[in-house]
């Protein structure tokens, strides 16, 4: 059994409320590294970002391994002047919807803990995607209301795997 994780990393903008703020919580759990600039974080780990070109996809698999993967956590009012240039490591995520209880069901505005496992997710670590969200009272939900959107890459997982 392979205990690898892919490193995580956050550039923590500290726009959200504190209570709510999802990498507050994963980094509690040392699941996540925060950080405030990203300078701090590997240069050549990728960046999730919603105007990104290129979609994350399992061919992002080693890159990952290697370099991590970092989230900007800033508040969604916000993002247009965070994201005003494209980053040259920057990737999006498919279209998902969120299941954190202050963006349920609304598409592309997944929380920061819901864009790591979705990452984790894609890149082929289904079981580390899971455990991330576990130390959520909404994490099941996330696998749920999503199971037929993230199909493709399981089906992607499995053939690049075997």
């Amino acid at each position: 059994m392979n205990s690898f994780t892919p490193r995580l990393y956050c550039l923590h903008l500290n726009q959200d409320d504190p209570k709510k703020n999802t990498v507050v919580r994963l980094a509690k759990f040392k699941l996540v590294k925060l950080g405030k600039k990203l300078k701090a974080f590997p240069r050549k780990a990728l960046i999730l970002d919603p105007f990104a070109v290129r979609e994350l996809s399992i061919t992002d698999r080693v890159t990952i391994e290697q370099s991590g993967i970092i989230v900007i956590d800033c508040s969604w009012a916000r993002t247009e002047s965070i994201f005003f240039q494209p980053f040259s490591t920057g990737r999006k995520l498919p279209h998902l919807l969120a299941a954190n209880t202050v963006n349920y069901g609304r598409w592309d505005r997944l929380s920061s803990a819901e864009a790591l496992a979705a990452s984790l997710f894609i890149i082929g670590y289904p079981q580390k995607a899971r455990d991330l969200l576990h130390v959520f009272s909404w994490g099941d939900s996330f696998w749920e209301i999503n199971r037929q959107n993230l199909l493709p890459y399981e089906i992607d997982i499995n053939s690049k795997m075997e």
